[in-house]
């Protein structure tokens, strides 16, 4: 008999009864996320459920006298941290998936938040904070300009606000020293790469520093200054095929001396440790199937050393206090919940504080684990696979989850939808493509122009091995994603309709030219990454032959679509177009889009109830298991606006009109 206290309760499958992992467990708000340490030690601020909603709590450090401070009820926050004086903890938010995120900041008791950044269509983000001027912070704002950023200094009590940097003149990348002088400027230039621009203090003139060409410009940047401005930090692959972490002595005559502190032959240097008072790196990460820590500096290797002898998962260190005697630390792991640790230095001992989901904790999920899988031209791709707790062998259906971007990576660990998908009796596959980044820049850069052709191959390659493998039934393959990952999906049933049974595409653009004429106003001055390394307005043609718009007529397989209708990004319009032809070649298509949200779903209930619906749409179309929607999309904002071949209970007949 089941424990009713458990959080898994019994629900009839397509075919058979099976214990499932309820949805809100995996998509639910988490029950603790984003911890942070007060600058003194004494406090702990994270996120977590005000009446629903994701807000800012702060507690004693011994876990005492936990309350809210922010009092959000429809947008959920999803990270804050604390302000240098200790007194205050600053968050950013957006009105209902805008990404025009604004600052805040509260006081730790709670009162009105004070909007920092305020104005109609702001984006801001906070860029630097300092010990030596704890009420104020350093924030990149366009409220002068929708298309570029500029530099300010911002009190965070009065909200006084002094213009550090004017950025006229297309700047994508201001870095600041100690000081918060802005020291070195960067844009792109027309064929693709960047040009970087450095000073040596606030007087000085301006000169050129480095030009980058299109080849190494996503895998060589700036990391920052020292403390007294003297080295310049870089990731750099010029030479290389793979980012090292390399230092540049900046001489007072001028001269640059470059000198290699770390590299790897098979991974981008993805991560630092950062010394809070030098500013110097004290470890860098590489992370081909799983993250792994290099120390630089020696005076942190016993801490690292026995917090891998405290647990098995991958470790973060996400806050420290302002003596650094004192860290948080987080364990990733892919078999549960994300679990935090208090660290201390002198004693050399941790102290277990919480999971972000503890409902996680005693449940059998399924492990994560990392292959490389063979390209037809001969790369090799690094990649996820989650195959069924009890599958003992047998194939049996599989979605692929192409990751968004496409410049980004999937990562080993935690996945609420591999664990969602792998309780319902589907394998899943998270394939890092060509064009990926982490993995060098030949494999980065072997998805120029690529789109539509060889990263889609690359996703017909992983298919076919996981079959070969015989983990999938060739039969029952649904490919499944989000924004670029969306765009893939679209692709696939338009290219490969054989190949995949059902796709589910996520905010994902269904045309390349119409995506380029409608993007945000701020991703002007860096719209010619897409036009070298995708394709230009210039090409009509050639945006036709890589759109999935254009090719709609192949899709013979069910399709489901999910969009934000505030999506600043991907807009709505691109989810209607292929919507409406689809319409006109009389073939059918669940539609749903969401009128509080943007790109991706932030509110839980939103998540949830396209969550239900995408596992009743593959449920129908693999024939895996299923937990019957109970009032999930009453509680969201959920407006079906095609509901396909789907029978979804209590669904009303959506109009424009309400």
């Amino acid at each position: 008999m089941q424990d009713p206290t458990s959080p898994r309760m019994s629900f009839t499958s397509v075919n058979t009864d099976v214990d499932l992992i309820p949805r809100e467990v995996l998509f639910g708000n988490p029950e603790r996320s984003g911890v942070k340490l007060s600058p003194d030690g004494t406090m702990i601020a994270y996120l977590s459920p005000h009446e629903g909603v994701l807000n800012v709590w702060v507690m004693d450090v011994s876990g005492r006298d936990a309350r809210p401070i922010t009092r959000s009820t429809d947008r959920p926050i999803r990270s804050c941290t604390w302000a240098k004086n200790g007194q205050q903890i600053l968050y950013t938010n957006d009105e209902g998936g805008d990404e025009n995120t604004h600052v805040y900041a509260i006081g730790i008791e709670g009162g009105e938040p004070n909007d920092l950044t305020p104005g109609d269509a702001v984006k801001a983000q906070v860029i630097a904070q300092h010990r030596d001027r704890p009420d104020e912070i350093l924030v990149m704002t366009n409220a002068r300009d929708p298309q570029v950023f500029d530099v300010s200094r911002l009190d965070t009590r009065s909200g006084a606000s002094t213009t550090v940097f004017l950025n006229d003149g297309g700047y994508v990348g201001m870095v600041p020293d100690d000081a918060w002088v802005i020291r070195l400027r960067g844009r792109m230039t027309p064929d693709g790469g960047t040009e970087y621009e450095y000073r040596d203090g606030p007087e000085g003139a301006w000169c050129a520093f480095e030009r980058i060409t299109d080849e190494d410009a996503m895998t060589t940047q700036p990391v920052g200054f020292n403390r007294d401005g003297s080295t310049l930090w870089m990731i750099d692959a010029r030479g290389r095929d793979t980012a090292a972490l390399i230092a540049v002595r900046l001489g007072a005559d001028g001269s640059r001396e470059k000198e290699i502190f770390f590299e790897s032959p098979v991974s981008d240097v993805s991560d630092s440790i950062i010394d809070p008072e030098t500013l110097v790196p004290q470890a860098v990460a590489t992370d081909r199937l799983r993250c792994e820590w290099h120390v630089l500096d020696e005076s942190i290797k016993p801490d690292l050393d026995a917090l891998g002898a405290l647990s098995d998962g991958e470790l973060q260190i996400v806050s420290r206090t302002r003596d650094d005697r004192t860290w948080i630390v987080a364990f990733e792991h892919d078999d549960g919940p994300v679990r935090y640790w208090i660290w201390n230095r002198d004693e050399q001992t941790g102290r277990y504080l919480f999971s972000h989901r503890p409902e996680l904790e005693d449940l059998e999920l399924a492990s994560m684990r990392g292959v490389e899988i063979p390209t037809r031209d001969g790369l090799s791709m690094p990649s996820y696979l989650t195959v069924p707790v009890g599958s003992k062998g047998k194939p049996v259906p599989l979605v692929l989850l192409p990751h968004g971007g496409p410049w980004a990576r999937d990562h080993w660990g935690y996945n609420s939808m591999h664990q969602w998908l792998a309780d319902r009796g589907y394998a899943v596959l998270s394939p890092n493509f060509r064009g990926s980044t982490g993995f060098g820049k030949s494999y980065l850069n072997a998805g120029n122009r690529a789109w539509y052709g060889a990263m889609q191959d690359d996703l017909v390659d992983a298919v076919n091995w996981v079959v070969e493998q015989g983990v999938a039934d060739p039969d029952r393959i649904a490919i499944m994603g989000g924004s670029y990952g969306g765009y893939a999906t679209l692709a696939g049933m338009t290219r490969d309709p054989e190949l995949f049974a059902c796709g589910v595409d996520i905010v994902g653009p269904s045309h390349i030219g119409t995506l380029l004429e409608t993007i945000p106003a701020y991703w002007e001055p860096i719209k010619v990454m897409f036009e070298t390394r995708v394709g230009s307005l210039e090409e009509p043609e050639w945006l036709d032959s890589i759109s999935p718009l254009t090719h709609v007529e192949n899709i013979s397989k069910p399709l489901l679509i999910g969009q934000g209708a505030n999506d600043p990004r991907v807009k709505l319009s691109e989810s209607d177009q292929i919507v409406e032809a689809m319409d006109r070649n009389g073939i059918p298509v669940t539609y749903v889009v969401f009128p509080d949200e943007g790109h991706g779903f932030a509110r839980p209930e939103n998540m949830t109830a396209f969550t239900a619906i995408s596992e009743a749409f593959l449920a129908r179309h693999l024939g895996g298991a299923m937990e019957p929607l109970s009032g999930e999309l009453e509680l969201s904002t959920a407006q079906v606006r095609r509901l396909g071949d789907l029978d979804l209970p209590g669904t009303a007949q959506w109009s424009p009109e309400g």
